[in-house]
């Protein structure tokens, strides 16, 4: 290929804003996976730590040729910002301040907490937007009171004013890591701002606690990442302010555990064209998470996220003999002697040539909040990077940060992507294509020309 071709190919570098100053991460729901993610950040910042797990502090990315020999880290290739650069702040509905809760929640041993103290007890929650009609089985005293949903979400953007200027932020992600919220599907006052509005005003029963948090954060043009399972910002109305007011969006809820293992598993059965008969999963937990996952409501709500994952991976429609009569069941029990540390058992029913059926047992001991931190951290800095980057920060749905969730967040009508190793292609692609790198495809055949 002519070196002028090959250049012709290559994009142009788009616009984005230097990471100067303070960037501020707003958290809602500030329990075990907020703890664990923030205590390890500043144990990394004090350096006792490494931020093993995360892709934006630890991974690389190819640049060019296989033979270029270029593979910088993500950190020093895009400019994100620097982890002594973030102050964090949140609400709950209970009291404690970030000791306390780290303490509460037993993910980090005390040893650790200690060496931390002084600054995790200094960050101390808002009162939080709460409606125990969404989450049934917590209730706290920290809550906020207003005569409708509107005077709530007016609080809370003055929440997010005050955090502004009181640490002399120049920038602000909010990222939810509260709890799951009661299964509900979109209705008339999700579909327009107007009408959003307009129910904030009158307390509509259907605007979850979830949504008054995105539709403050985005109304101040603070991006808004969804860590939980819930609708939150699968309505029009929030992509309509999204794109109003650049403050991008993605979502939804962490992939930690369990489906975790279903991205890596799944795209390899596929890929060898080995079919699938069943997949029986089941899970145990004791934190505040599994508690939660108790109520019939909020399950729904996970079990959703969960069970969408291997028909978006497996297209049962174009493989039908394959993946057309799959029995998928998911399982949840609130084990509390188990603590925050989740233990998933899945039985995969295979079958292979011939029709020969197989079996496959996969028993995985996880710390949940453990395998969420990284990802918290990796999304707050991406998003930053979006609200700073002209191509990106107006398009509301950012996509390529699917390798993150369960249930990627994509263009209405168009079908997530789910396949774990196809998603960080995606993801790494887009930091090329911003940066005025070509895109990698691996088709490799330059190398035999």
């Amino acid at each position: 290929m002519a070196t002028g071709q090959k250049n012709a190919n290559k994009p142009t570098p788009t616009e984005i804003v230097e990471p100067k100053g303070k960037l501020g991460i707003l958290i809602p729901g500030m329990g075990a996976v907020a703890t664990t993610f923030v205590a390890g950040v500043e144990a990394v910042r004090k350096g006792i730590a490494a931020p093993i797990g995360s892709l934006t502090q630890m991974g690389t990315i190819r640049l060019g040729k296989r033979t270029d020999g270029r593979s910088p880290k993500i950190k020093d290739f895009v400019p994100l910002a620097n982890l002594d650069d973030l102050v964090f702040g949140g609400w709950d509905i209970f009291e404690d301040n970030m000791y306390e809760a780290a303490r509460k929640a037993g993910v980090l041993e005390k040893e650790l907490l200690e060496q931390i103290k002084p600054f995790l007890s200094s960050i101390k929650p808002m009162k939080a937007v709460f409606d125990k009609n969404y989450v049934k089985k917590l209730d706290g005293p920290n809550v906020k009171t207003g005569k409708n949903k509107m005077e709530l979400a007016e609080q809370v953007r003055e929440d997010i004013r005050n955090f502004k200027k009181t640490h002399k932020l120049d920038r602000v992600v909010m990222i939810w890591c509260g709890s799951t919220e009661t299964f509900i599907t979109p209705h008339e006052v999700h579909q327009t701002v107007k009408n959003f509005e307009k129910g904030l005003l009158e307390n509509d029963e259907n605007i979850a606690p979830s949504m008054v948090y995105a539709y403050a954060a985005l109304q101040e043009g603070v991006g808004y990442a969804n860590g939980a399972p819930n609708l939150t910002t699968d309505i029009p109305a929030m992509h309509e302010l999204s794109r109003r007011n650049n403050a991008p969006i993605c979502g939804k809820d962490y992939k930690t555990g369990q489906t975790l293992m279903k991205t890596i598993l799944a795209p390899g059965f596929k890929a060898r064209m080995l079919g699938l008969n069943g997949w029986f999963s089941t899970n145990i937990l004791g934190n505040r998470d599994g508690e939660v996952l108790d109520d019939p409501g909020s399950f729904k709500t996970k079990e959703e996220s969960k069970l969408s994952v291997l028909e978006h991976i497996l297209q049962p429609e174009l493989y039908p003999e394959l993946y057309g009569n799959i029995c998928h069941k998911v399982r949840i029990n609130y084990y509390p002697p188990r603590g925050d540390n989740k233990e998933g058992w899945d039985n995969i029913d295979i079958f292979g040539w011939l029709g020969y059926p197989m079996q496959i047992k996969v028993d995985f001991l996880c710390r949940d909040s453990i395998l969420a931190a990284p990802i918290v951290l990796d999304v707050v800095l991406f998003m930053d990077l979006a609200q700073r980057t002209s191509e990106l920060k107006g398009i509301g749905i950012q996509e390529w940060l699917s390798f993150y969730f369960k249930s990627p967040m994509t263009a209405p009508g168009l079908y997530p992507e789910h396949d774990l190793f196809i998603q960080l292609i995606k993801l790494k692609n887009t930091l090329r294509h911003l940066k005025g790198e070509e895109l990698i495809t691996h088709l490799g055949l330059e190398y035999y020309d």
